[in-house]
């Protein structure tokens, strides 16, 4: 990508704390935090009964068309409602429009679209449930009875890859496109594949979606058993950190090639500089405690914008809370930048983690950040861990050193990848 400018032209992100970047970003200065009650599902007795559920829930407000709903998922409806909020903040549309109709055609032949998508939910599976207890594990009467209890949808629904087909569908989009499942990596990767692809040729400009809704009964069960919940409060870097929180939402970025974004006159908001990916192959929860994977990423990613680590004036940290991956992260930290790291920051303590929509999500608030040049501080954080001094973390805010800021993001598996943007 060094040799190929690829501008961001729009940003879209909804979660608990707002419906739009700006709101978000205000809300997370203002420390501000969304996290609350969970209120899909009686948590009486449940080890944690907190998340970062989106307030007043309104498919319509998501998606208008009501015929819609009835084929995708809650998590569909927000990579959707981003998605639509980035087109319609890059008047992609309005210039298409104003194309005859041969131009028009291959405008669209080359406008991608690539969705990273939370497809490992468990929510899926609960149309069968009441068939399950009805049968009581005779499978004849199960499979009798299937065509006339579970909905006739469910398979469409159930689809990962609904988002990148629907934003097709609705806006004409027929050029290069790929659905990523990824875990905590999926829209982070979306963003870089769809870079990648606009530098490579395969397209002049693409939408690029994360979205997920991890809040659901087995999941947050399952997560709490691996000891990776916390009981109240997500605290990244704090001495008494104890583990994470879930979050729901999405984030998306209209990314273009330059040439595409000036033939048309358009507001360039920021850049994609470069970006790196790398795995630490130990398991599926591991993790290294030298952060080996995340410095990794992160050389690759400074390496493939051409810039030195003195030139990144703020990171997001990846900061889901947990004891092993800040200390591990601050230690790949440590590694790239010595002692002169630029200010850091974590925004997941505002909203939960959102899986695979947390990177792309929190890119587009790394870029409101650049623009307002304010680095929020970390509003949960009392006591900094004394593991991770000289780490510039703070509760207050900062000023970020330069108009570049590093969005880390890592997932299950050791998977690790790491963004490098710039604001107009």
């Amino acid at each position: 990508m060094a040799n190929s400018r690829i501008v961001i032209t729009g940003t879209g992100a909804v979660c608990a704390a707002g419906k739009h970047p700006d709101d978000i970003f205000t809300a997370v200065c203002e420390g501000r935090s969304a996290i609350g009650e969970i209120g899909q599902w009686d948590t009486t007795g449940w080890p944690t009964r907190v998340a970062g559920e989106v307030a007043d829930f309104n498919a319509r407000e998501m998606v208008e068309d009501r015929k819609l709903h009835k084929l995708i998922r809650r998590s569909d409806l927000f990579g959707l409602y981003a998605a639509g909020r980035a087109i319609d903040g890059s008047g992609l549309l309005p210039h298409r429009a104003a194309l005859d109709a041969g131009a028009a055609a291959t405008w669209s032949d080359r406008t991608g679209v690539y969705v990273g998508s939370g497809s490992g939910n468990y929510e899926n599976q609960y149309d069968f449930f009441p068939l399950l207890t009805v049968a009581g594990g005779d499978l004849p009467t199960f499979g009798r009875e299937l065509g006339n209890t579970v909905n006739p949808m469910w398979l469409l629904r159930s689809l990962p890859n609904n988002v990148l087909g629907h934003i097709g569908i609705k806006y004409g989009f027929k050029g290069s496109n790929a659905c990523i499942t990824n875990h905590s990596c999926s829209g982070t990767l979306a963003v870089i594949e769809a870079a990648a692809a606009l530098a490579a040729g395969e397209a002049e400009r693409a939408v690029a979606v994360g979205h997920d809704t991890p809040i659901e009964p087995q999941m947050l069960l399952y997560y709490s058993r691996l000891g990776l919940v916390a009981p109240a409060t997500l605290s990244p870097f704090d001495a008494a950190r104890d583990g994470s929180l879930f979050g729901e939402g999405a984030g998306a970025l209209v990314l273009e090639t330059e040439a595409s974004a000036a033939a048309r006159g358009a507001t360039i908001v920021g850049e994609v500089l470069g970006s790196g990916y790398a795995g630490e192959a130990l398991g599926l929860l591991a993790v290294r405690e030298d952060g080996d994977g995340l410095a990794r990423a992160v050389r690759e990613a400074l390496a493939n914008a051409g810039l030195a680590p003195g030139d990144v004036g703020m990171i997001v940290a990846h900061g889901n809370g947990t004891r092993a991956s800040d200390a591990s992260e601050a230690a790949a930290l440590r590694s790239v930048f010595g002692a002169a790291a630029p200010p850091v920051t974590a925004f997941k303590w505002a909203f939960g983690h959102l899986i695979a929509a947390a990177g792309i999500l929190e890119t587009t608030l790394a870029l409101v950040a650049l623009r307002r040049r304010i680095v929020p501080g970390i509003a949960t954080l009392t006591q900094r861990d004394p593991d991770f001094a000289g780490l510039p973390v703070s509760c207050a805010p900062q000023t970020p050193t330069s108009d570049v800021a590093l969005i880390l993001c890592r997932g299950f598996a050791g998977t690790n990848a790491a963004l490098l943007v710039r604001a107009a």
